[in-house]
């Protein structure tokens, strides 16, 4: 740099003068301004160095911020992308675990097939190699029979002097005898076979439904009695001339004996329903004190409504109680009704409930439909709710309800058929007249008269003395048995057993009982010696 007072000293000598001095101050302007402007230059280079340093400092910061954020998403992404391989990888484990364990059961069932195939046939072998057995040993006796019939007819006709045709009808008689005498035992071991297999299967089932269903019963008859509070209340019910009396029969439809009984009014109907109501409605009226044909009338009617309602909610719950769906309220109804009906003492709602049970039990144990069958034992006996105001069996009328109000042919069949009034065309029919059977014969559950058992005894009786060879017949167990003494002279142990079937048949068609009957034939010889 050019020193500034150097500069002025010189424009300020004497030896410049004019334009000299003038240009000359110009020129050092100019190299001073040029100096200046340099200056200011290189101070701009420096600080757009700076600003570029720090330019590339932030953007390597922002590079290395980039860098380590893809970095870092790509460690995610690897991280996700080996959970997702994982979770894959445990997908086609438990997929091949699965596989795994269906193969092994398919084995373990290919495995039980192949030896059920294999034990089928070592058992048609077996068979195969008995019946060719058996085959031969026909085929021998055959033979045997033929040299036998021969050597017969060669006898007889030697012997006998009979022509060829009489010893061959004389031989077929004696053959047909024997053969009859062989298919006879043939017959009766099939049948012991069979009854055997039967009965088993008919007390396991009957066993299995009886120890699964227990219901009470409830023994009913068909009187109500009314408390009186005071015994002048009595003359009130009867009023001025029997008025009140009468008017309370006639609105109600039952008999109101009022006697000498302390403290008691008896209330008599056949309808359970009407007995129920007028009940109610006694009970009210005397509650009330206030007692007149009007009153009488006004309190039955609230009853009846009262009643229906009552035989609605009790039809409901013997539906609710035996998980039945669908079933039309009508028939609902009738259930309810039933609820205050009695066969020999027995309620028959009660009955009708648990003879669903059965059904149901022993629809199970035998591979049918449990609801079906359930549904046929609880309407079985829903004619009884309106047997005394229509005419016919209970049976037929329970049937013809069923069919109006749409319920299953099958169960229409069960209803109509449980007393054998018609064919039974369903399994189901069978059962509904089997849990009918189980639940009248179940011990205490009816009361029956002393006269109709001995008459049903007599009738016993009576009918195993037509047979021939029969000397003793004795009804006992209130006839749900009969024992049979044959003469042995007179009977074989074949016909025994004979009279015991047929005899069991013929009580079945001429009898009707609760429950069954077991028939005893008994068959003895005794001989006796004395020594002396």
């Amino acid at each position: 740099m050019v020193d500034t007072g150097i500069v002025v000293a010189f424009l300020e000598s004497p030896a410049l003068t004019g334009g000299l001095g003038t240009l000359l101050g110009l020129v050092l302007g100019g190299v001073i301004v040029g100096q200046h402007l340099r200056a200011k230059a290189r101070q701009r280079e420096d600080t757009a160095a700076a600003e570029a340093e720090a330019i590339l400092g932030r953007a390597r910061l922002e590079a290395e911020s980039l860098v380590k954020d893809a970095q870092i998403r790509a460690k995610e992404e690897a991280l996700q992308r080996r959970e997702k391989t994982a979770a894959e990888e445990a997908g086609r484990r438990r997929e091949l675990g699965d596989l795994e364990v269906r193969l092994g059961r398919l084995e373990e069932s290919l495995a039980e097939r192949d030896q059920s195939l294999e034990k089928k046939m070592r058992q048609a072998q077996e068979a195969e190699k008995d019946g060719a057995a058996r085959r031969q040993r026909i085929e021998a006796k055959e033979k045997e029979a033929e040299a036998l019939v021969e050597e017969q007819k060669q006898v007889l006709t030697t012997l006998a002097g009979m022509s060829r045709e009489e010893a061959r009808q004389m031989l077929l008689q004696k053959m047909e005898k024997g053969l009859e005498a062989e298919r006879t035992n043939m017959v009766l071991r099939m049948l012991d076979g069979v009854k055997q297999e039967v009965d088993a299967k008919a007390r396991e089932v009957v066993s299995t439904a009886i120890q699964r269903v227990a219901a009470d019963h409830s023994a009913e008859i068909t009187v109500a009695s009314v408390e009186l509070p005071s015994e002048e209340l009595k003359g009130r019910v009867i009023g001025r001339e029997g008025r009140n009396i009468r008017a309370f029969e006639k609105a109600s439809g039952v008999d109101v004996i009022v006697d000498d009984t302390p403290g008691v009014i008896v209330v008599s109907a056949f309808d359970g329903v009407r007995r129920e109501t007028a009940r109610r409605a006694l009970e009210r009226l005397l509650k009330d004190g206030r007692i007149h044909p009007a009153k009488i009338e006004e309190t039955l009617k609230a009853c009846k409504e009262e009643m229906d309602e009552v035989v609605q909610e009790a039809g409901r719950k013997a539906v609710q109680d035996l998980d039945l769906h669908g079933v039309h309220p009508k028939i609902v109804s009738l259930l309810g009704r039933l609820k205050y009906r009695t066969s020999y003492g027995q309620n028959v709602l009660l009955h009708s409930s648990e003879c669903g049970a059965l059904c149901g039990v022993m629809a199970g144990e035998l591979g049918l439909d449990v609801k079906l069958a359930t549904r046929c034992g609880l309407l079985h006996d829903i004619g009884k709710a309106v047997d005394h105001e229509v005419e016919g069996g209970h049976a037929t009328i329970g049937g013809d309800i069923a069919r109006r109000c749409g319920e299953d042919p099958v169960v229409v069949n069960a209803i109509a058929a449980h007393h054998e009034d018609v064919r039974q065309e369903t399994p189901y029919a069978v059962l509904a007249a089997a849990a009918d059977a189980m639940s009248a014969a179940r011990p205490g559950a009816r009361r029956d008269s002393l006269e109709r058992y001995v008459k049903r005894l007599q009738a016993l009786e009576e009918i195993a003395h037509r047979y021939d060879g029969v000397e003793q017949a004795f009804a006992i167990q209130a006839g749900r048995e009969v024992r049979v003494i044959v003469n042995p002279g007179k009977v074989s142990d074949r016909l025994a057993r004979k009279i015991a079937y047929d005899l069991a048949r013929h009580i079945e068609a001429e009898l009707t009982y609760p429950g069954e009957v077991k028939v005893t034939c008994v068959r003895e010889t005794r001989v006796t010696e004395v020594a002396r």
